[in-house]
């Protein structure tokens, strides 16, 4: 949960510790409201703007409640992103529209890319252009789990400058980003853990060591493209109320992305 005290403006962030300013990444937190958006807004968990001669995903990962042989269940909508509405350095070429999916069940043995004890995700980059003819009515999941069945909520953008979290810095920065976060803080961090659901940025990693992950295809340290968060209003809660973070290239968004549960 965010803290009390309101986070510093980036300038004065920089001001008290400007070793800080290569390390800044641009990342958009997006404040859920619950609402009614239709296909061609930005949203979390709302309807997507989905071709249809293209199949909807579905999940046939063996999940934690299911019977052994049941059979694949659909997926839902967790986000839809249009580049008009979150602009950033996040978007590949050629594309102006993010959508992440999931199944709604926890799966204890999951895809080496997927994250332990989590729902399987699946990512769609496209051009919104392209969808002439759009799904009316996607399939609903045969069986989902509480905290996993996203509430359809708009989303209001609030462009930051994220930090990335002490121990990923050179050591000779780390104590004075500790001091400075002790310092604006009442006993939380506002500088580096930004919560909520976001696009870009760094992820927090206040439970366990950071962890560097690499791209399979290539070998290449990736980024973090999208947080998922527990809250209130979406009515997502993923782990004991954390976030579900999802890793890709940047080299190329078509390589196989990353999902980490923190």
């Amino acid at each position: 949960m965010m803290t009390r005290t309101p986070r510093p403006a980036t300038e004065a962030i920089l001001a008290a510790l400007p070793e800080l300013a290569p390390h800044a990444r641009a990342a958009a937190i997006l404040h859920p409201e619950r609402a009614e958006p239709d296909c061609r807004s930005s949203s979390l968990g709302g309807p997507l703007l989905w071709p249809s001669d293209e199949p909807w995903p579905e999940c046939s990962v063996p999940d934690e409640n299911g019977p052994a042989d049941a059979p694949a269940t659909a997926m839902v909508p967790v986000a839809q992103i249009f580049r008009g509405d979150v602009p950033g350095p996040w978007w590949p070429d050629g594309v102006d529209l993010l959508q992440i999916l999931w199944c709604p069940n926890e799966h204890w043995d999951p895809p080496a890319q997927q994250a332990d004890v989590s729902p399987v995700v699946e990512l769609r980059w496209r051009r919104a252009a392209d969808v002439v003819s759009q799904l009316t009515t996607p399939p609903a999941p045969s069986r989902y789990e509480d905290g996993y069945l996203p509430r359809a909520c708009a989303v209001t953008v609030e462009p930051v400058t994220d930090f990335p979290f002490r121990e990923e810095l050179p050591a000779e920065l780390r104590p004075r980003l500790q001091e400075l976060v002790r310092a604006t803080g009442d006993g939380g961090d506002v500088i580096t853990r930004l919560a909520g659901w976001k696009l870009g940025g760094w992820p927090t990693w206040h439970l366990t060591h950071p962890t560097a992950f690499a791209c399979d295809d290539c070998g290449t340290t990736m980024t973090l493209l999208f947080t998922v968060a527990s809250d209130n209003e979406t009515e997502v809660v993923v782990g004991r109320s954390g976030d579900l973070r999802l890793f890709t290239c940047p080299v190329d968004h078509r390589h196989p992305f990353q999902v980490d549960l923190h």
